[in-house]
């Protein structure tokens, strides 16, 4: 059985449940497709990365196949350090190219709306989905010529596991979710990172860049280089949920011009005025974003629906059917911005760049 390395607070990078499964879908069709369950696979993350991970355990037979990989989250403190994600795959002989994806035990239902997943399904998110799917096919090669494939995932106690997670509060019940948009896990409570973050821009200031752009994390980040393609790349600095670390860097380097990007539920966190906008540090306050929702025009139905509601893009899609969603937007970035502001000097020039869940720029705020 594979072991993991010790766990230490540092930089290490881990992966994703949703890279973990899709190793594990892999080595099952590997398995079946060859009747040989293989030591290791190298598996295609959603970021392009090719990466090798051990198969722990797993069955073979004519039919059907299994395989076991061991979650390994890096130095990231993640209750599913150590999560058994478990691929079945079934044959389905005869059903030329079809592909069949669900969850199994220990994986959540949604229960929810707002969660960006069909209600009363599995919570397999879309990229994970898609991941798990492209090195499936891949394993199988032109088997799909004739057959197809049913690919259940499954995680062993994910139920209690679950419990850890916000899970239960958003409404995803009796499991976990299977995530992740890169594959990657990068650690958030680390010294070593802040550091860097805060090195980063300390070396932007002496450079005496025209402006700063700090961003949530690299998909924010690519989104603002496409806004700001005259800036030079040492001006966008990652700052991940460490919000109240890099504004305080920013002000002790009396940075005058700064650009913040980030995805609207990053930016409820940082109106609210959290300093660290991880998952673990703090919830969203519905009753705070239901009060924003009335500013943008909502009637007191809607506001109720507001905050009865679990998520920003729960509130977001509640306010779009009455097509208010724009005007709450809004209402959001003012209220993320005028919290940035009061970390930073008096006469800092901030604009905040505000990305919804495709990637679009959905809002935006600025001096007046």
């Amino acid at each position: 059985m594979s072991e993991l390395p010790a766990r230490r607070r540092g930089t290490r990078t881990g992966f994703t449940t949703g890279a973990c499964a899709a190793a594990a879908a892999q080595a099952a069709t590997l398995a079946l497709r060859c009747g040989q369950l293989p030591a290791m696979v190298q598996t295609r993350l959603p970021n392009g990365q090719v990466i090798p991970f051990a198969v722990a355990a797993g069955s073979v037979s004519a039919q059907q196949a299994s395989a076991v990989v061991i979650k390994d989250a890096g130095d990231d403190p993640d209750c599913t350090h150590g999560a058994r994600l478990t691929a079945h795959v079934r044959l389905l002989a005869g059903e030329a190219g079809r592909l069949q994806l669900r969850g199994g035990d220990g994986v959540g239902i949604v229960t929810r709306p707002g969660l960006g997943l069909p209600l009363q399904e599995h919570a397999i998110n879309p990229v994970p989905r898609r991941n798990i799917l492209d090195n499936a096919r891949e394993a199988a090669g032109d088997w799909l010529v004739q057959n197809g494939l049913e690919i259940v995932i499954s995680v062993p106690g994910g139920e209690e596991l679950a419990k850890r997670t916000l899970n239960p509060r958003l409404g995803i019940l009796g499991g976990l979710s299977i995530l992740g948009t890169s594959g990657i896990v990068y650690p958030y409570s680390t010294v070593a990172f802040k550091a860097a973050m805060q090195q980063s821009i300390q070396a932007a200031a002496a450079l005496q860049l025209p402006a700063l752009v700090l961003t949530t994390g690299r998909r924010t980040e690519r989104f603002a280089m496409q806004q700001l393609p005259d800036l030079p790349e040492s001006a966008f600095i990652q700052m991940g949920d460490f919000v109240g670390a890099a504004l305080h860097s920013c002000s002790q380097e009396a940075i005058s011009t700064l650009y913040v990007a980030a995805m609207v539920g990053k930016l409820a966190k940082i109106g609210q005025g959290f300093s660290n906008t991880h998952a673990h540090k703090g919830r969203v306050d519905m009753a705070w974003l239901a009060r924003l929702a009335a500013e943008a025009g909502a009637d007191a139905t809607l506001c109720r629906q507001v905050q009865e509601g679990v998520t920003v893009r729960h509130a977001s899609e509640l306010l779009a059917e009455r097509g208010l969603e724009q005007a709450f937007l809004q209402q959001l970035v003012a209220a993320a911005r005028s919290a940035m502001l009061r970390r930073l000097p008096v006469g800092c020039h901030l604009t905040l760049f505000a990305f919804d869940f495709a990637g679009q720029l959905c809002a935006t705020g600025a001096d007046s």
